[in-house]
C-alpha cells in the first residue's frame, strides 16, 4: 500500500540572519542521515489528505499550529474490491512552553485482506526561529506496532491449512522529522518508521514496515482577500521502488471552502473538497484509477474531521490558518 519543496520570496523580508546559516550545516547533516537510512519498502498507509493531518507523516508537525488539534480520518481504497485496503487514523497534539514545544499522539489501523497493522505513537517537537517569523521544527516519535494475521478471514479450500496460522506480534517503532514553516509555506522531511519491522510467521520472515522517506511542501498565493491558491507536492522514496509523487492543486474561497484536484503518479485522479465551520474542518476526497491495475470501477474514498481549540494563554486565537 502506498503514499516540493517550495521556496517563496517575501518582498518585505529582511536579509537572512546569520544564525540561519549556522543552523543550515546541522540541518543538512540530519537530512543526509535521514536519506541514507531510507531503505526497502513494504507497505505504508496511504493518505490523500496529508495536508489536513501532516503529523501522520512527520512528527515535527506536533504543536506547530499553536493550538490543540484533533483529527480523525478514514480511507477506503478500491472500494468494492475483495479485501481492499482500509485505513483508520486518529491524532491529537498541542503546543506548550510558549509554542516552542509540541506533544502529540497518533493511532493508525491499516488493514488489507487478512492482515492488520495497528500503530500507536507519541510525538514530540521542538521549535527554533531561524529567521523572523520562520521556524524550524525538529520532531521525534516513538511507539508500538501490532501485526495481526487472521486466516479465518480467508476463503481457504483446505480448512486449518498449516501454512496459514493466526499471528499476533508487537514491534517497537521510532521516527524522526524536520519541518520549516512560515505563514506562506511549509516544507517537511521525515522518516516515520526508522526501524524495519519484521516478524516470523510460520517459519517465514514477514516484512511489516520498512523505511520510507517523505518530502512534502505546500505554499499559498493570495489572489485577493477572498481567493487563495494552495498547491502542494508529496514525494515518497524507498529503495527498490520508483518514486511516488502526489500533486495537489487547491483553491481556497473565503478561507472556509476548499476545492482541489490531485493525482498520484498519474495513475489516479481525484477531487478534494473541504469546509471550515469555526473550529471544525470536514474534508472529503474521491479518487478514480486511470490505469487497469484494479479496474476503473474500483473507486477510493477518504474522509477527515478536524477540531482545533486555543485554550492556553499563548495559543493562536485566529480562526483561520493556512496550515
Amino acid at each position: 500500500m502506498n503514499k516540493m519543496t517550495v521556496i517563496t520570496v517575501n518582498e518585505n523580508c529582511t536579509q537572512p540572519d546569520i544564525k540561519f546559516f549556522k543552523n543550515m550545516k546541522t540541518i543538512l547533516t540530519i537530512v543526509l542521515m535521514m536519506c541514507c537510512i531510507a531503505g526497502y519498502a513494504q507497505q505504508d498507509p496511504l493518505y490523500s489528505q496529508y495536508l489536513n493531518n501532516p503529523i501522520l507523516l512527520n512528527p515535527a508537525y506536533a504543536g506547530s499550529n499553536q493550538q490543540w488539534q484533533t483529527t480523525a480520518g478514514y480511507r477506503s481504497q478500491w472500494s468494492g474490491f475483495d479485501g481492499n485496503p482500509t485505513t483508520l487514523n486518529f491524532s491529537s497534539h498541542l503546543s506548550l512552553v510558549d509554542n516552542k514545544v509540541g506533544l502529540g499522539f497518533t493511532a493508525i489501523q491499516d488493514k488489507i485482506g487478512e492482515v492488520k497493522n495497528t500503530e500507536f505513537n507519541l510525538n514530540y517537537s521542538y521549535r527554533l526561529e531561524v529567521i523572523e517569523n520562520k521556524y524550524l521544527y525538529f520532531g521525534l516519535s516513538t511507539g508500538m506496532i501490532r501485526y495481526t494475521s487472521d486466516p479465518d478471514l480467508l476463503n481457504l479450500q483446505i480448512k486449518n491449512d498449516p501454512a496459514f496460522i493466526y499471528t499476533n506480534e508487537f514491534q517497537f517503532n521510532t521516527g524522526a522529522g524536520l519541518m520549516l514553516k512560515s505563514d506562506q509555506y511549509m516544507i517537511g522531511l521525515s522518516v516515520p518508521r526508522l526501524i524495519p519491522n519484521r516478524i516470523t510467521e510460520n517459519g517465514t520472515t514477514v516484512q511489516v514496515y520498512n523505511q520510507h522517506l517523505y518530502v512534502f511542501g505546500v505554499f499559498t498565493h493570495n489572489f485577493n482577500e477572498r481567493l487563495m491558491l494552495k498547491p502542494a507536492l508529496l514525494v515518497k522514496a524507498t529503495q527498490g521502488a520508483p518514486l511516488s509523487l502526489d500533486v495537489n492543486i487547491n483553491l481556497v474561497v473565503d478561507q472556509n471552502y476548499t476545492f482541489g484536484l490531485l493525482t498520484r503518479n498519474l495513475n489516479t485522479i481525484g477531487l478534494l473538497t473541504q469546509i471550515k465551520m469555526k473550529q471544525y474542518k470536514l474534508g472529503y476526497v474521491f479518487e478514480m484509477p486511470t490505469n487497469q491495475s484494479v479496474g476503473q470501477r474500483f473507486l477510493s474514498h477518504e474522509i477527515s474531521l478536524t477540531y482545533s481549540l486555543p485554550f492556553l494563554d499563548f495559543h493562536d486565537r485566529s480562526v483561520f490558518s493556512n496550515f
